[in-house]
């Protein structure tokens, strides 16, 4: 069975934007080594679009943004959106009854599936889907963008922090109600 996390870098007053600010080199290895060992990622729409910048090379990258998109391309991705009708390489479509879809690719999944996108997470949060928040908080404050946490959440545990790279904290969090410990 499969861990469904959802987990992007938000901004100390809550905000994710990857316009805003971007992870630093340690970071960023830290991100191409978690994406490496993913079974998959699930995206909404605004957010898978956005990540399809990765299925391309691009002659000014660097050598650790060669390795992200070659992690990425090869996993593994499904896509719910009700206005998309077809999506890029190595991705599947999910659109009708999404809960059972996802509960199925649960099941049927081993490893870890990556959520991305703030109004995805809270939808599959509601139905109990996700077994575990990661938030990357960078010393930077927005004042604006999407909020982390689209609504609000039941309560949640927190299970690990650490530090990664120049000043961003990784706070790992679990639903209240879950016995389980971070591995």
């Amino acid at each position: 069975m499969a861990k469904l996390f959802y987990g992007m870098n938000v901004s100390l007053d809550g905000y994710v934007d990857h316009d805003g600010f971007a992870p630093d080199p340690v970071l960023f290895r830290h991100f191409i080594k978690q994406t490496r060992g993913l079974a998959g990622s699930l995206y909404g729409r605004r957010l898978y679009e956005i990540m399809r910048y990765w299925d391309e090379d691009h002659p000014e990258w660097t050598a650790a943004e060669h390795d992200f998109a070659a992690a990425w391309r090869s996993n593994p991705k499904w896509v719910v959106s009700r206005s998309l009708t077809s999506v890029g390489a190595n991705a599947a479509l999910v659109t009708g009854d999404v809960e059972a879809q996802i509960r199925r690719l649960k099941d049927e999944q081993d490893g870890e599936i990556e959520i991305g996108g703030p109004d995805l997470a809270q939808s599959l949060g509601e139905l109990g889907l996700i077994d575990e928040y990661r938030l990357y908080l960078h010393p930077v404050v927005l004042g604006r963008g999407n909020p982390f946490f689209a609504a609000a959440r039941p309560p949640l545990r927190l299970v690990a922090s650490d530090v990664i790279g120049e000043g961003v904290i990784r706070l790992i969090y679990v639903p209240a109600n879950r016995n389980e410990k971070h591995a």
